[in-house]
C-alpha cells in the first residue's frame, strides 16, 4: 500500500548526489529499507554510491550484480553516534528461491540496518515490503524521472524530510 508519493526530474547527474544528499540527512534512514527499480542504466546503483558516499562510506563502492549483496559499516555521525549497517543488495540474477534462506537474507532483512534493494521484483514474496520504494525512468533529455513511494510511516517521514528541503538540482512535480 502506497502512503504518499513524491516525483522528481533530475536532470543530471548532480541533481541525483544531491537527492542521496539530501536522503542521507533524514532521520530513520539508517535502519530503512528502500527497494529501487527501473531498466538496466537507469542510475539505481549510481543513486546508491552517491547515498553510501553521503552515509560516509570510503573506499570502493561496488555493484553486486555477480555477489548478489555488498556490505558496508556506516561511520557514527552527529546524530547516529553508533555505527551502523548498510547492505546493498542487487537481485537481478536471483533465480532459486532457496537462495534466500541459504544465504542468511532473512536475517539481514529482519536485523537493524540501511537495506538497499536493486531488482527488487525478483525476490518477490521473499522480502519485507520497503519503507521506500524508488522508480526511475530516462526522459527524453537523459535526464531521469523518479517517483518516490512511501510504503511505511518511516517511508512517510523521508519522504515528508525531502519535501521540507528541496532537492538541489531537482524538480518537484507533485507531493500527495
Amino acid at each position: 500500500m502506497i502512503l504518499e508519493t513524491l516525483s522528481l526530474t533530475w536532470p543530471d547527474e548532480a541533481a541525483c548526489a544531491a537527492a542521496a544528499q539530501a536522503l542521507a540527512r533524514q532521520p530513520g534512514l539508517r535502519h530503512a529499507c528502500i527497494t529501487l527499480e527501473g531498466p538496466l542504466g537507469a542510475g539505481k546503483t549510481t543513486l546508491v554510491r552517491h547515498l553510501l558516499r553521503a552515509l560516509g562510506v570510503g573506499g570502493r563502492i561496488k555493484s553486486p550484480s555477480y555477489a548478489i549483496v555488498e556490505p558496508y559499516e556506516l561511520p557514527a555521525t552527529d546524530t547516529d553516534a553508533a555505527p551502523g549497517d548498510a547492505w546493498h543488495f542487487d537481485f537481478y540474477r536471483f533465480g532459486d528461491p532457496r537462495e534466500w534462506e541459504d544465504a542468511g537474507f532473512r536475517d539481514l532483512f529482519a536485523s537493524p540496518g540501511l537495506k538497499l534493494v536493486e531488482w527488487p521484483t525478483h525476490a518477490a514474496g521473499l522480502m519485507p515490503a520497503p519503507d521506500l520504494a524508488v522508480t526511475l525512468a530516462f526522459t527524453a533529455d537523459e535526464g531521469r524521472q523518479v517517483r518516490l513511494d512511501a510504503h511505511s510511516p518511516r517511508g512517510v517521514a523521508l519522504l515528508r524530510g525531502l519535501c521540507a528541503r528541496p532537492v538541489a538540482g531537482s524538480t518537484p512535480e507533485q507531493a500527495a
